[in-house]
């Protein structure tokens, strides 16, 4: 009887949930963690979105949009497909060109028309302006072909009509192209600017070298100084890093100001080394790529310091300390054990150098 009483709370215990069904429970909780921690990002990501993104996005859009020419002469750019470009279109296409300028509204357009075609080749305005003055002109498309070269020698060359072919497409990658001294030729062909027009290349190019000089500086610089406050106590620390914080205090055209100051062929520095007797003339040290590397160091420096230290103060230095026990020299230990725990602060904080350094503007203009 005994047996059978307790044989019953037995029978109505509720059996355990399959593995499977758990496991699914589980996954189904996790995702919906995962999509309220995501949504809590939401105002960040339109933020982002609105300010940053959508910006790139329509300067990128700029920098490929060529409307004029295929807004105001879509049937001659219809005519000229399939020229070879080598001497100048048939009557058609002279047809086609005063046909499409008849048709816009006012000189507003024509000059937007003129203006676009000038920038390929340099007297296109008055040959663009002197047609739509003309009009109308009437007859055959050979009587307009004659007309046109009549009243200038210029629209029987293929120049100008090259420039309608090629500026036809309402996309075009000229403008990139142009910021890498780059340029498209009448046939469409890529090539290189003349030597005396190439502008952009030579500036990227120093700019990159300035900003890896500043990032290299700055690294050599920040790395024993980050080490030195990490390894150093708590209060201590905590003074000497408010002197690294004391910069974000001042404005970036104080410090600029200041270094003009001390750079200078009466300034401090230059006065310094001249008392110490290591020079005997001033140093040109201002409003050269010298003055602009010593004043971008000293205010990219903290951003170097910050990502380091705080890599830094999380390595154990038992690591250290133990690799010099079991016989390492303590220069390769450090290299070797300490060194490669620290290279996500290392690469942190070159990345953000080098990106301030190539977007600067302030201290190079000063």
């Amino acid at each position: 009887m005994h047996a059978t009483a307790a044989a019953a709370p037995l029978a109505t215990t509720p059996s355990a949930p399959p593995a499977g069904t758990l496991r699914q429970a589980l996954s189904r909780a996790e995702a919906r963690r995962k999509w309220r921690a995501f949504a809590l990002t939401l105002p960040l990501l339109v933020f982002l979105l609105l300010t940053l993104l959508v910006p790139i996005a329509a300067l990128l859009q700029r920098g490929v949009e060529n409307p004029e020419v295929a807004n105001a002469l879509p049937t001659t750019v219809q005519a000229l497909h399939g020229w070879d470009r080598q001497a100048a279109p048939g009557p058609a296409a002279y047809a086609a060109l005063m046909s499409d300028l008849a048709r816009l509204p006012d000189s507003s357009d024509a000059g937007a028309l003129a203006r676009r075609l000038n920038s390929d080749m340099p007297g296109a305005r008055s040959l663009v302006m002197g047609a739509f003055r003309a009009l109308p002109m009437q007859g055959t498309p050979d009587a307009v072909r004659e007309q046109l070269i009549a009243k200038d020698p210029r629209w029987g060359e293929p120049l100008l009509w090259r420039a309608i072919a090629k500026n036809g497409a309402r996309w075009t990658p000229d403008y990139l192209l142009a910021s890498v001294d780059l340029q498209r030729d009448a046939l469409g062909h890529i090539e290189r600017m003349p030597e005396e027009q190439r502008a952009f290349g030579g500036i990227l190019l120093r700019t990159f070298h300035i900003s890896l000089v500043v990032t290299l500086v700055c690294l050599l610089l920040g790395y024993p100084l980050a080490w030195w406050l990490a390894q150093m106590p708590a209060r201590p620390a905590n003074v000497l890093m408010i002197l690294v914080l004391v910069p974000f205090w001042t404005s970036i055209l104080v410090r600029v100001a200041a270094w003009i100051v001390l750079l200078q062929s009466e300034g401090l520095v230059n006065r310094g080394l001249m008392g110490l007797g290591v020079i005997e003339q001033p140093l040109a040290l201002l409003f050269n790529r010298t003055g602009v590397v010593i004043a971008m160091v000293h205010i990219l420096l903290p951003f170097m310091i910050l990502p380091l230290y705080s890599v830094m103060k999380s390595v154990p230095p038992t690591y250290l300390r133990a690799a010099v026990s079991l016989g390492s020299a303590p220069l390769a230990a450090f290299f070797r054990v300490y060194v490669p725990q620290t290279y996500p602060g290392i690469g942190a904080g070159v990345l953000l150098v080098f990106i301030l350094a190539i977007g600067y503007y302030v201290t190079p203009a000063l």
